[in-house]
């Protein structure tokens, strides 16, 4: 089987595309990824065939979002979801997977949920199509919504057999119920084996707490006030704290590290959830969702996007704390103040004290371990959708 993996640009698009690559791989399909040139280096270190298109006009782009912090968070969605995905992106990608898909015939195309392109192409070719989940499955239906006007000026009716495409997920059923009739749930494979962490802190056998804000927050104003903030709260804490920034954020801005913190720019997070006892993070998709795959409890400060709801999804089901910033910002972000600190340092003692939160980590953990290997779920994507998965 042939199949062409699609993403816009972004680490945490392409990221959950990884996992088909690897499980094409398994099977012995062939695989062409197209991605904008902003992904040369992460597909390149995939090792994979691919081919770049290009990415919109950076003067289109500067406008839109020069208009983005004055907005209302409605308006401002918009921007992003119908302007910046659903019009300029789908067409800076046209061209290239119209030319990937007449000239290497895939059998199957498989996309994230904001690259449209690729779906408006395999119409086009009468071949089957698939997204695979970045967030929750409402906050995806909800931006699809958004970007629906821009889409049907592409391709006619285009929305309606995006909402009908099989709709991969691996987050669990009860944490994410799916409004796509066609969901299909997935875990990922199990046999890869991960070095040991590496140890940073010579030989101390307390608890490893993971403090990671992802790798975009670094390069925001909203990054630094809060990773300062959070390096106070675990300043002198019974615990190993490996701290990630990212590359867009200069460690040495961050002031002195307490001495129970080690900074790295990143480590494999798989790696870090199997010597976790907790993680405190910003509440994106793919840190959550991972940390919970791995039962490992969370304390979640939600910065933007879809972060906030995140959050009170996994409160709710016991897997951890919220602490909420009190810092406003003009752009509709949100901060840690130093006067946050202690909220948080008391968030993060009683999620490490607290069995509750890691048995509920570990039955959602459970949960998604049940559903099928993604492997399996591959060649059924090019049938005729089946009975309603959700």
């Amino acid at each position: 089987m042939r199949v062409l993996v699609a993403s816009t640009a972004g680490a945490g698009h392409f990221r959950p595309l990884q996992p088909v690559l690897e499980a094409a791989a398994r099977r012995g399909d062939e695989v062409l990824v197209v991605v904008p040139p902003g992904l040369l280096a992460s597909v390149e270190a995939t090792g994979r065939s691919f081919r770049l298109g290009v990415e919109p006009s950076q003067d289109e782009l500067a406008q839109l979002w020069a208009r983005f912090p004055s907005l209302p968070p409605g308006e401002a969605a918009v921007l992003v979801e119908r302007e910046i995905f659903g019009r300029l992106c789908t067409a800076a990608m046209l061209p290239a997977l119209e030319e990937a898909c007449r000239e290497w015939r895939p059998d199957l195309v498989v996309r994230e949920p904001c690259e449209y392109a690729s779906a408006i192409v395999a119409e086009r070719y009468g071949i089957p199509h698939a997204q695979v989940a970045i967030s929750l499955a409402e906050i995806e239906a909800s931006s699809l919504a958004l970007a629906a006007p821009a889409l049907e000026e592409f391709h006619h009716g285009i929305v309606g057999r995006l909402r009908a495409s099989p709709y991969l997920t691996r987050f669990p059923r009860s944490l994410d119920p799916s409004p796509y009739p066609r969901t299909l749930r997935f875990t990922e494979h199990s046999e890869t084996n991960f070095e040991p962490l590496q140890d940073w802190w010579d030989g101390a056998d307390a608890p490893l707490v993971y403090l990671t804000f992802g790798t975009v927050a670094g390069g925001l104003p909203v990054g630094p006030p809060t990773y300062r903030a959070a390096l106070d709260a675990v300043a002198g804490l019974e615990a190993r704290v490996l701290l990630t920034v990212g590359h867009s954020i200069d460690p040495s801005s961050l002031g002195p590290m307490p001495a129970n913190v080690h900074l790295e720019p990143w480590v494999p997070q798989d790696q870090v959830f199997a010597s976790a006892a907790a993680v405190v993070c910003h509440g994106g998709s793919g840190t959550t969702f991972g940390a919970v795959a791995a039962g490992v409890p969370l304390v979640i400060v939600p910065l933007f996007a879809d972060q906030p709801r995140n959050a009170r999804r996994l409160s709710a089901a016991g897997v951890g704390l919220v602490v909420e910033p009190g810092d406003d910002t003009a752009d509709g972000m949100t901060a840690l103040r130093p006067e946050d600190a202690p909220r948080l340092r008391a968030a993060i003692e009683a999620v490490l004290a607290g069995a509750s939160y890691r048995r509920a980590a570990c039955d959602l953990a459970d949960e998604m371990r049940a559903a099928p290997v993604l492997d399996d779920l591959l060649a059924t994507l090019v049938a005729e959708p089946g009975a309603n998965s959700r």
